[in-house]
């Protein structure tokens, strides 16, 4: 059975600095119209920084979309066309100040699939040497070290609730690299 959807109306009703946002039209396998909204973004890094002795560095910010304070780990967004694996470099330098002398990439993680195009990238750095960080002039956060085994226990506590982190710590996990 074909399942896929083809849009035939695209409609840009918002365009942000961070995303944009349309009103389309698509017909469905049945050959039915359909309206979807849909968010289309550039997508994202996120890095799981392992110090040698096996903590991790975490990062504690305000994320306004749940109007919340969460712990997790470092991202950013990427900018249209950059490479995902530099992005993560700068991302891993601005918010904790640290350079890897290993990266390794875990793969993608798409968080919301029904409206949301972002694919966040996700990397292991480990072999960390640290400098100053260097936060966007809007960012706020809070840097916390914790050991691995205890991050995982929050993760299936409920407490780390950020997907993202999740899923890269999990990943690293499976894979025996922490």
């Amino acid at each position: 059975m074909e399942l896929t959807e083809k849009t035939i109306k695209e409609e840009l009703i918002y365009k942000g600095r961070v995303f944009n946002v349309y009103n389309n039209t698509v017909t469905l396998p049945d050959g039915r119209e359909a309206p979807r909204e849909f968010i289309e973004h550039n997508g994202g890094v996120c890095v799981l920084p392992v110090l040698d002795n096996g903590d991790v560095i975490l990062v504690k910010q305000f994320r306004y979309g749940i109007r919340n304070t969460l712990i997790e780990i470092p991202a950013g967004k990427l900018e249209k066309g950059e490479n995902h694996k530099e992005c993560g470099l700068r991302e891993l330098k601005e918010e904790i100040g640290a350079t890897p002398k290993e990266f390794i990439y875990l793969g993608e993680c798409l968080p919301t699939t029904a409206y949301l195009s972002e694919r966040i990238h996700m990397y292991l750095a480990k072999g960390l040497s640290f400098s100053e960080q260097h936060l966007d002039e809007d960012e706020f956060l809070e840097i916390l070290r914790i050991p691995f085994e205890e991050l995982l226990a929050k993760i299936v506590s409920g407490e780390i609730k950020d997907a993202k982190t999740q899923v890269a710590v999990m990943k690293a996990r499976m894979r025996n690299l922490v």
